[in-house]
């Protein structure tokens, strides 16, 4: 087995370890790998190794990898942060967009085709630089979500702030789904919890994670 391999494997085991711990199933919980700086034949070897949810967080990037490697299916999830005029793009390859934080985008990603999954995501410090709605605008950018066509609410989205313990703030997170539920009872889902924290976001009830350099290695220098 090849180093990613061995890495990915590892990445499985502790996944299914913390959903042992928290009492759920690990079929419950999805592992986007995320490859951003690497080149598509890495995201070519995920796949021969069974890995089906891809993440990138750079339009330019996830357009070019998802046109290239096409023929294998993959699903794309689009973690960055999104500009509105690059919206429609991005609805072209990608199964779900986990950063849903402004009124300006839900606009711009309006469509009477197919719905596209997505996620709004939290900002979870004081810092608007980070990405995110604040928990206070939460409720009326859930509504702006559920009212438009062409886009399907699957739940909240957050990154751990550096600065404190990664499970008190994903346990925020959860609460703030509670919340959500009453507006859309079927948006229940959490994208939370990355390489270095992904146990902390299991136990509070995370669906999908986002893991980077525990199965890729270290990133390249960007291109």
């Amino acid at each position: 087995m090849s180093g990613l391999g061995y890495r990915l494997a590892a990445v499985q085991a502790g996944v299914a370890d913390a959903a042992r711990e928290a009492g759920r199933e690990a079929s419950e919980i999805t592992t986007i790998v995320v490859t951003k700086f690497h080149p598509a034949s890495l995201v070519r070897e995920l796949a021969a190794h069974g890995v089906r949810d891809v993440g990138e967080n750079r339009h330019q990037e996830a357009q070019a990898k998802a046109a290239e490697l096409a023929e294998l299916g993959l699903n794309w999830h689009f973690i960055g942060q999104l500009q509105s005029k690059k919206a429609k793009q991005v609805r072209a390859y990608a199964a779900a967009i986990h950063s849903i934080d402004r009124p300006a985008l839900v606009d711009a990603l309006r469509s009477d085709e197919a719905s596209i999954d997505c996620f709004v995501q939290v900002n979870l410090t004081d810092d608007p630089g980070r990405g995110g709605v604040a928990p206070e605008a939460l409720d009326e950018l859930v509504e702006r979500v559920l009212g438009t066509p062409g886009l399907s609410l699957r739940g909240l989205m957050a990154v751990a702030p550096l600065d404190e313990p990664a499970r008190p703030a994903f346990a925020r997170v959860r609460e703030l789904s509670e919340r959500v539920a009453r507006l859309a009872p079927d948006a229940r889902d959490l994208s939370m919890g990355m390489s270095h924290d992904f146990r902390d976001a299991i136990l509070e009830g995370a669906t999908h994670l986002r893991i980077g350099s525990a199965i890729t290695g270290n990133r390249p220098a960007a291109g």
